[in-house]
């Protein structure tokens, strides 16, 4: 895999958490989170953060259960990378994005105590863990 930027993707029906990250160090930080309506986000913005970071990749997260079976997200997702191909033209890869969200939870709870987590911030945090997870494998 190139060095280089990659975007990180964490899709919801209202909301989509994106992250940025690089390969030397295989980490990722939140970038923000896109409002969606039934899962459909403004493109232009997704455009403006592909033009300013000009990565190599963009990275989906992949809702499934435990036992690798799908969820009534799991297509949406998928249709959401095949959005993104199409309009973009730069390679989709679709990672494992299991207890990513329980994970960023975690994380922000660490990080600020008691505060009330905003669920923006959490649909950040998980697009950086679910990149940090596909460059770490990569």
């Amino acid at each position: 895999m190139p060095e280089g930027v990659y975007l990180g993707f964490d899709f919801g029906y209202k909301r989509i958490g994106v992250a940025v990250g690089q390969r030397l160090t295989a980490s990722a930080s939140p970038l923000s989170t896109l409002e969606a309506k039934q899962g459909i986000p403004k493109w232009e913005l997704i455009q403006t953060i592909i033009n300013e970071w000009r990565p190599l990749a963009l990275i989906v997260g992949l809702p499934t259960c435990i036992d690798d079976s799908e969820l009534y997200t799991t297509a949406a997702s998928r249709g959401f990378a095949r959005q993104l191909r199409r309009r973009f033209g730069l390679p989709v890869h679709l990672v494992d994005e299991r207890l990513s969200t329980v994970e960023a939870r975690a994380y922000l709870f660490a990080e600020g105590g008691y505060r009330k987590i905003k669920q923006s911030e959490i649909d950040s945090i998980a697009a950086c863990i679910i990149l940090e997870r596909w460059l770490q494998q990569a």
